[in-house]
């Protein structure tokens, strides 16, 4: 559902249709691509095609959904055509990055799932985007949230700056110099396998590493990289640097034991606060993802202008003499000098990036850097600062820090 309240639906119900006009102001950007969601409706309908559909599906209300999001689409080219904008569009599924070639503004029309996917094509971080919630709930649904009669297949919309009640006044500010553009951090991550690196599209909300099966156990070594000033160009071998002729201080950050110095990118970095995991995984979030799942796994909620990132290990299966350090060490704050490292020790693994969509696998022995090195997303938001004057109030969610 979404996160408005009723009275600015229904405000906004009664807007005109835009209040900006072309000739009056000086168009910002000149070339967008829209970014459509492919909705459930029309991806069952294949199904059903091949006989393949579930049984058990609501087509009526799947319909009602397709119909509205569809009604969204078409009004938004409408307006853009009256502003006199060039665009093309493109169906999520099939956006690809020879579809960015002199675009400067990217608009996601569906929720938050559309804006998370394209954000991933966005990895320069040079692009802005806007997001559009192609359905939103009616003021009578939001009335009933708290009793779940609110159809739950809806975005929230949270990453979204406006939605299809009020997006002809949004998108009009936005094209004539307006809007409230936000800077978000995203997780940049580095997988070293045996005989490569893989660099992953940044993540704007969170990422989870897991075995890919829920019920199994994921075993990794967890621990903190830095890089190592190294005066001299030999190798490093087994924890020691320059054959044993380290100084005093790199003498204590390494001992002769594995997992002690380690490279990315033919860099040096030495591990430390390192500790064994069994658990069911491990969530990283950014400050904008701490609200999603992050906070429902039992972290906190961030101030949304922190560019720190936040981990949590899930179900952390600790031994009954484990020490405090130990317990603590599974979950906290990764400032923006340090990076996370993770040595995968089960037979399987899986990194899911903002979602299920997006996913790479691991096998044993794969080394991961985790670190907010990622270009940061330039993200149009809806003004929230006369919204509340809570400082620990979190807009997005409405929910306190």
């Amino acid at each position: 559902c979404s996160t408005q309240p009723s009275h600015i639906m229904r405000a906004a119900l009664m807007r005109p249709v835009a209040s900006y006009l072309p000739g009056h102001a000086t168009l910002r950007f000149k070339k967008l691509l829209v970014v459509i969601k492919q909705t459930a409706y029309e991806e069952y309908s294949q199904l059903r095609l091949r006989g393949q559909a579930p049984k058990a599906l609501r087509w009526k209300r799947l319909e009602s959904r397709y119909k509205a999001h569809k009604q969204c689409v078409n009004d938004l080219i409408a307006a853009l055509r009256r502003h006199n904008v060039e665009f093309s569009t493109v169906n999520r599924v099939e956006l690809d990055r020879q579809h960015l070639r002199g675009v400067d503004l990217v608009v996601a029309v569906g929720g938050d799932g559309t804006v998370l996917s394209a954000a991933h094509f966005l990895d320069h971080g040079t692009i802005p985007m806007l997001g559009v919630n192609s359905d939103p709930s009616s003021p009578d649904e939001l009335a009933s949230s708290v009793t779940k009669q609110s159809d739950e297949r809806r975005s929230h919309g949270a990453l979204c700056m406006c939605t299809s009640l009020d997006m002809h006044d949004e998108i009009s500010k936005v094209l004539y110099g307006g809007g409230v553009l936000s800077s978000r951090s995203r997780i940049q991550t580095i997988v070293k396998s045996t005989f490569s690196e893989t660099r992953l599209v940044p993540a704007l909300n969170d990422m989870l590493i897991a075995n890919p099966s829920p019920a199994a156990v994921s075993r990794f070594r967890m621990g903190f990289i830095s890089k190592m000033d190294t005066t001299d160009s030999g190798p490093l071998q087994d924890g020691n640097l320059n054959g044993g002729n380290e100084s005093d201080e790199q003498q204590q950050l390494i001992n002769p034991t594995y997992g002690t110095v380690t490279r990315f990118g033919g860099i040096p970095f030495g591990v430390h606060r390192s500790i064994n995991v069994w658990s069911s995984g491990i969530w990283v979030s950014t400050s904008t993802g701490s609200s999603a799942a992050m906070v429902n796994a039992g972290g906190s909620i961030m101030d949304l202008n922190s560019p720190e990132l936040q981990y949590l290990v899930r179900e952390h299966m600790l031994e009954a003499n484990s020490g405090m350090e130990c317990k603590e060490a599974g979950q906290g704050l990764l400032s923006q000098e340090e990076s996370l490292h993770l040595r995968w020790n089960s037979q399987k693994g899986t990194i899911f990036i903002d979602g299920s969509h997006m996913t790479h696998y691991l096998e044993l022995g794969d080394e991961i850097k985790i670190s907010n090195d990622a270009p940061p997303l330039q993200l149009f938001m809806r003004d929230y600062g006369k919204a509340s004057t809570d400082p620990k109030m979190n807009p997005i969610t409405g929910l306190s820090r």
